[in-house]
């Protein structure tokens, strides 16, 4: 049942699809194209942003409608294995900066989650947004103890507006996967519930706090990578008090070369970033686009990485980051069959799968790739063909395999853009290597039992008694076999001689008829 204001909301956003030109994505659908004459009554259709891509005309529109709707688009960008890459590469440019909301308001968010005065908490605070973006903005403070800090406050009745919004998405996510092929291959329905799930962890900025806490502790072996501190006593679920970065947008190349930033060491950190938080950490951050990156100016020959903004994070399990590092390294060696198998046995698609089919399959579409001189060959390309291949042969896409593609699709950009002669496969090789080869080898193994020697210690004592209690129990089964054994031979038995019984006497029943039936017959005769 759509209420009052949910119906407001829809014309709000029919609106902006016919401004934007969308009608026409409606009537290219087999059974509504008849009906296509009436995009020229249609106002809008004869404006110059038709002249416009599709693709941007939809990057247009999902901005237009807000937070929810630029979350929609974000999350959609990351399926180039089934859009087409005009639209994929424009929604990928969606930004997630809206116009600020009044710093009272802001203010007042604070005071109420703190439950004091602003002054009392903060020596300074400035009331004009550093940030503003589709969930909350950041502001710039210092505490009474001297750190500077950036606080981020949620926007006013951002939950009630991403609820509402929400059930809309459904709604529509349901009517397309019944009237568009496109829309049941993309399940349009499963990407809701993952921006629902996105969202609802973002709302919550005690989420994103602990986020930034993890990976901190586990960058402490990355002495190329900052983290901000987390001020826990001024934080809430509302807003989140945090350290104060002072850097240089990764994606200001000219401040980067005054400050005489190492850009081609700066870049090749910034994979190996992502390949220690993805395959040694297990849990990787998810949104590392420009806005989130930062560059210390101190020490330009030997750059620190600063990374922001926590809202959104991945994790692999041991299946994925072997699924990942051994495709990886099959596929740079060109060896399909391996590939193929390595699907077939780590369950990524059925068992009764072909092995011949599925390599040539691969064969097919990624051998292209190889025409390129190896430095130039993109891994997030790469993720995304042995994807977009898996799905052919009904493989299900995991969301943190979509997650970790768009990060590494993302990184690899900013790295080149840092420096365009970057190797991404050499800064790549040895990592995955290595880490192969701490899986598989006598490390591996030990560093598995030394993680569960805790368990394993805990369970020593009552090992006699387990022991014992399975050997009771097979002794219990063996004496219960022998019985049923010597019942059923007894039971055999017991048949067998009624069975001769029957045997010997038929003769004898046999033989007496037969003289008495002589007998009568002589005397008949006689």
């Amino acid at each position: 049942m759509i209420r009052p204001s949910q119906w407001f909301r829809l014309f709000q956003i029919f609106y902006v699809c016919i401004r934007y030109g969308l009608d026409d994505i409606a009537f290219s659908i087999s059974w509504l194209a008849p009906f296509r004459f009436f995009l020229w009554l249609n106002p809008f259709y004869w404006l110059s942003h038709r002249k416009l891509t599709q693709g941007e005309r939809l990057r247009l529109a999902l901005e237009s409608l807000g937070p929810l709707f630029i979350k929609f688009g974000q999350v959609l960008s990351t399926r180039r294995d089934f859009l087409p890459d005009e639209i994929a590469t424009a929604l990928s440019k969606l930004q997630d900066k809206v116009k600020p909301f009044d710093s009272r308001l802001a203010i007042g968010s604070i005071e109420k989650s703190l439950k004091k005065p602003i002054s009392q908490c903060f020596s300074e605070f400035d009331p004009r947004p550093l940030a503003s973006a589709s969930i909350a903005q950041v502001h710039t403070a210092k505490l009474m103890t001297g750190e500077s800090v950036v606080i981020k406050v949620l926007r006013p009745n951002i939950r009630k507006i991403i609820k509402r919004d929400i059930a809309l998405l459904y709604k529509f996510a349901r009517i397309t996967e019944k009237t568009l092929k496109i829309s049941r291959r993309l399940r349009a329905v499963d990407i809701v519930a993952e921006i629902e799930r996105t969202l609802l962890d973002e709302l919550d900025l005690m989420h994103e706090g602990a986020n930034a806490v993890q990976l901190k502790r586990n960058s402490k072996h990355c002495p190329w990578l900052k983290i901000p501190n987390i001020y826990w006593e001024y934080s809430s679920s509302d807003i989140l008090v945090s350290e104060k970065i002072e850097g240089i947008p990764i994606a200001d190349l000219k401040a980067l070369d005054q400050a005489g930033i190492n850009r081609a060491l700066l870049a090749e950190r910034l994979i190996q970033t992502f390949y220690q938080q993805a395959f040694n950490d297990c849990f990787f951050h998810a949104d590392l686009h420009p806005g989130n990156l930062f560059v210390s100016r101190d020490n330009p020959d030997n750059p620190t990485l600063q990374l922001v903004d926590f809202g959104i994070v991945g994790s692999l399990d041991p299946t994925d980051q072997h699924y990942l590092a051994a495709n990886f390294l099959a596929f740079f060696k060109q060896d399909y069959r391996r590939v193929a198998k390595l699907h077939v046995e780590s369950g990524w698609v059925p068992q009764k799968t072909r092995i011949d089919e599925f390599e040539s399959a691969m064969r097919a579409v990624c051998e292209p790739i190889f025409d390129k001189p190896l430095k130039d060959i993109s891994l997030g390309q790469t993720l995304m063909r042995l994807l977009q291949i898996a799905q052919r042969f009904h493989m299900i896409i995991q969301p943190q395999l979509l997650l970790l593609q768009k990060t590494l699709w993302n990184i690899e950009g900013i790295g080149r853009d840092l420096y365009p002669d970057l190797d991404i496969w050499r800064v790549s090789k040895p990592f995955l290597e290595n880490w192969m080869k701490q899986q598989i080898g006598f490390k591996g193994i030990f560093k598995r039992l030394k993680e569960a020697w805790p368990e394993i210690s805990q369970s020593l004592p009552m090992l006699p008694e387990l022991l014992l209690s399975v050997l009771k129990a097979e002794q219990q089964k063996l004496i219960q076999a022998r019985f049923e054994t010597e019942n059923n031979f007894e039971q055999r038995h017991t048949k067998n001689k009624k069975t001769s019984r029957y045997l010997f006497l038929g003769p004898l029943v046999g033989i007496g008829a037969g003289l008495v039936i002589s007998k009568f017959w002589v005397h008949l005769n006689f």
